[in-house]
Formats: C-alpha cells, sequence, structure tokens
C-alpha cells in the first residue's frame, strides 16, 4: 500500500473521472499512476499478505502503455477479484513495461470500493515531459 497520498489531482470533465498524475522521472510518473487509481476507487483498510504479480506490456507509444498499464490493474481487480496494494516498475520504455504487482484477494471487509471505474480511455491522453517534471492526463470510464 503507498506510504503517502499519490500525487495527483482531480481534472473538470462533464460525463467521466479525469486525474492529472506527475512523477520526478517516467518510471515514478507510471507508479504514482497506479497508486492514484486504486487511491481513487478503493479505501484499503488493511492490505493483508500479499502476493507478488510480474506484469508486462507491450505498447505502441507512451500514452498507449499508460492506458494499458492502468487498464490491467483494473483488470485484476475487475476480472480476478484481485486488488494491486503497490507496484515497482523494474524496466521501462517508450514501448515496454515490466512491474512487479504486489496484490492481494478483495475482501470487503478490508478493502472499500468507493468508485466504479469502468474503464481507462484513449479521451484526450497524454504523457509528457515539462521542465524537468513527467505529468500525464487520463480520463476513467465511470
Amino acid at each position: 500500500m503507498p506510504t503517502k497520498t499519490p500525487d495527483y489531482i482531480l481534472l473538470d470533465h462533464t460525463a467521466d473521472l479525469g486525474i492529472m498524475v506527475y512523477g520526478t522521472d517516467l518510471t515514478n510518473l507510471f507508479e504514482n499512476a497506479c497508486n492514484s487509481l486504486i487511491d481513487l476507487f478503493l479505501n484499503i483498510k488493511s492490505p493483508g499478505n500479499s502476493t507478488p504479480f510480474q506484469i508486462t506490456i507491450e505498447s505502441e507509444d507512451l500514452e498507449d502503455l499508460m492506458v494499458r498499464w492502468l487498464g490491467e490493474i483494473l483488470y485484476l481487480f475487475d476480472g480476478d477479484n484481485t486488488v494491486v496494494i503497490s507496484s515497482k516498475i523494474s524496466k521501462l520504455s517508450q514501448n515496454h513495461l515490466m512491474a512487479t504487482l504486489e496484490t492481494v484477494k478483495f475482501d470487503p471487509l478490508l478493502h472499500e470500493i468507493t468508485r466504479e471505474i469502468k474503464a481507462v480511455t484513449y479521451h484526450n491522453i497524454q504523457v509528457v515531459e515539462k521542465y524537468g517534471t513527467w505529468e500525464a492526463a487520463i480520463i476513467f470510464d465511470l
């Protein structure tokens, strides 16, 4: 479980939910995006004993990589009742990501769903470096 509040802000968006995530470097940005997603839809009272889960993602570019990365985290929850409590990226490039996710099985006594997020969208997705800081604009379908 993240030890601090993830570095993100909510964006004003008509029908869906948008966030702007920040990172000191690209790896930090992707890890913060994972933590932000978890923070948005779950209140984790106690993480429990975690199990590592290795993940590799290929993509067309950084924006596609971000959508696929967060999509996998949502899929683990929706499709496998698995909660991601933290991530550690070991390799990251413009179109490749390797990471270890710490996961636990969903337990309604320990994990409160605070918001239903259906999907990560490609709508207005941005992953850019500005003045030495990385940022990503991400829109979620609710």
